[in-house]
């Protein structure tokens, strides 16, 4: 199924036009497709970078129960049988 699409002006410096018309013809691809690969690559970038923000602004809130930490360390010397 064809997705609906709204044509956008984008503009660019000549030597980025440049640059993107050298790599799409080397590609074999127009250039609306080299630019809306590269904006959907840089939004979920984007979006993997909020994730793990967001993942560490929990754990930063939360932390997770040390299991090794320095009471049970304590306690497993303690339970040796030296």
């Amino acid at each position: 199924m064809a997705m609906a699409r709204t044509q956008t002006l984008v503009q660019f410096s000549d030597e980025l036009l440049g640059r993107l018309d050298a790599y799409r013809a080397r590609a074999g691809r127009s250039r609306s497709d080299v630019v809306r690969e590269a904006v959907e690559r840089l939004l979920a970038d984007d979006r993997e970078a909020e994730i793990d923000r967001l993942i560490v602004e929990g754990y930063t809130r939360q932390p997770p129960e040390d299991v090794w930490g320095e009471e049970t360390a304590k306690r497993l010397i303690a339970a040796e049988p030296w």
